[in-house]
């Protein structure tokens, strides 16, 4: 059987457990009661979009790509404020979350065409929410056949673009529309 490599330097980062960016060029300017270690109050309060893989700001929420996705375009939506519980939310919020999802999945449908996706909160640690503390919900562009034998047999999923060329699609679909 041949063996075939597959280049993913940036995943390092995630097994390794490096999870800090460089030091931003100014300082953060973070909301109150946001969480200085949470990434996405720094996305927040971070203007440098492209470093951080945010996509979209909206009032109360913030895009950003995962920098460790489960399959190509996985992203996050968010609101802006650092909140662990759905009842913390008021209405223009969730009413923001909700557009912003599909604003982001017709965005992906245009630039990736996915056959499918997975959305989804994971709420709380039991959950497997790998940050409780502030929620995010998860959109995984889906495509039929992407559980091929890689997982299964090497437990290796294969992400074919770049998170940077993946910014650039969003970024110019939104800018768009």
């Amino acid at each position: 059987m041949a063996h075939e490599q597959i280049w993913a330097p940036w995943r390092i980062g995630y097994i390794l457990g490096d999870k800090k960016l460089a030091e931003p060029e100014q300082p953060l300017e973070l909301l109150p009661g946001a969480d200085p270690e949470c990434f996405l109050c720094q996305c927040v309060g971070d203007s440098n979009d492209r470093e951080r893989l945010t996509v979209c700001r909206g009032k109360n929420t913030i895009t950003v790509l995962n920098r460790y996705p489960y399959n190509n375009g996985h992203i996050l939506v968010s609101p802006q404020k650092h909140h662990s519980r759905l009842d913390q939310l008021d209405e223009p919020t969730l009413n923001e979350i909700t557009q912003t999802i599909a604003r982001m999945v017709a965005v992906l449908e245009e630039v990736i065409s996915p056959q499918g996706f997975n959305i989804g909160l994971n709420l709380g640690e039991a959950s497997g929410a790998g940050l409780p503390g502030h929620l995010h919900w998860h959109i995984v562009p889906r495509w039929n056949g992407d559980t091929n034998f890689m997982p299964a047999v090497a437990g290796i999923h294969v992400i074919p673009q770049s998170l940077e060329a993946l910014w650039e699609l969003i970024s110019e679909a939104l800018a768009k529309s």
